[in-house]
């Protein structure tokens, strides 16, 4: 009797114990979190903005008082972009820079169109890296060449963007950087040889950065939005192996605006993962390995949940691995009717 009073006043205890230690880490978390970054009057680049996610990020910060940079190739879109954003202005002040280069290509050149839009609207506040493409297939099907240019546009089109500002946030000690990266870039999928490195490397630019530049007070947030209605995702699709398009299936499709002001929210906060949805904020748990955490009670919410979202992606993958074997009898079948004919 006395051994099971012992034992039961040992639990409460230990309960009452974890219930204070949460609701301390709750309490000092706003403490060692970054100061958000205020976007009234703050100069934003984005780049890969004429359209899709960029465009609907560039119009989130014109609405919270920012000045733009759009940098995509399409001088076309670039303008016809500005007058879409140039609606949601907040005050008579706010600009809209259109700036045509191909990020992927030459490091002077988008070194000197950074400084142009710094000279017109002032230091970078925050960049976000936007500009991106996918090709989605079989491996042995893709062409040798693409390979190298979707690393060229994905990875090295944020790299150099990102080497042009940082001299001088560091100088001003604040900034944020975005990374675009896609749940391709935390779970590789059939159809994505191609597409998902270039996604991945991504986030280990964005780790080795982050304890880099964290001293200081510049922040990086990489972003993992799922399959959005974009013009590059209706594109995309129009080469889509059946294997791929029946995995996408498992999760809706979200609006780019419903992504935008997602990222941007995450950016202001300091967030360095950026996630949309359950199956977003699950994958982020799933996939934290070593990276940083902004604040305690997000580490411990990972360590949390770890075990049951590694219980349900398990489900998640038997299911696609089903998928691609049912789809393989399916071209075998096939096979058989076309010889027999």
């Amino acid at each position: 009797m006395l051994d099971s009073l012992t034992q039961s006043v040992m639990l409460l205890l230990a309960a009452a114990f974890i219930v204070a230690f949460v609701l301390l880490l709750y309490m000092v978390s706003p403490l060692i979190s970054p100061k958000p970054l205020k976007l009234a009057g703050a100069h934003v680049v984005v780049t890969g903005g004429s359209s899709g996610i960029g465009k609907c990020i560039a119009i989130e910060c014109f609405k919270q008082g920012a000045f733009i940079t759009l940098v995509a190739r399409d001088e076309s879109k670039l303008v016809q972009a500005k007058k879409e954003i140039e609606k949601h202005a907040i005050n008579d002040k706010q600009v809209v820079l259109c700036i045509s280069v191909d990020v992927s290509k030459d490091y002077r050149q988008v070194e000197n169109v950074i400084k142009q839009a710094q000279e017109k609207l002032g230091p970078v506040d925050m960049l976000v890296n936007c500009a991106g493409t996918a090709i989605a297939g079989n491996f042995e099907e893709i062409e040798i060449d693409r390979f190298a240019r979707l690393m060229e546009v994905n990875y090295l089109g944020s790299v150099y963007p990102s080497r042009a500002v940082i001299s001088t946030m560091k100088e001003r000690r604040m900034g944020r950087i975005v990374f675009i990266s896609s749940q391709a870039g935390q779970l590789g999928l059939f159809g994505y040889t191609a597409y998902s490195p270039t996604k991945f490397a991504l986030r280990g630019l964005a780790e080795a950065l982050q304890m880099e530049v964290k001293p200081y007070n510049i922040y990086v947030t990489v972003a993992y939005p799922p399959d959005t209605d974009t013009p590059g995702f209706a594109e995309e699709n129009k080469s889509k192996p059946l294997e791929t398009k029946l995995i996408s299936e498992s999760s809706s499709l979200c609006q780019a605006d419903q992504v935008a002001t997602a990222i941007v929210k995450d950016a202001i906060q300091g967030n360095f993962n950026s996630s949309i949805g359950s199956d977003g904020y699950m994958l982020s748990s799933l996939t934290c390995g070593m990276s940083p955490v902004t604040t305690i009670t997000e580490g411990l919410q990972q360590v949390v949940t770890m075990g049951l979202f590694r219980t349900i992606a398990l489900f998640y993958l038997g299911s696609f691995d089903s998928i691609v074997r049912r789809c393989m009898m399916q071209k075998q079948n096939c096979l058989k009717v076309e010889k027999t004919d």
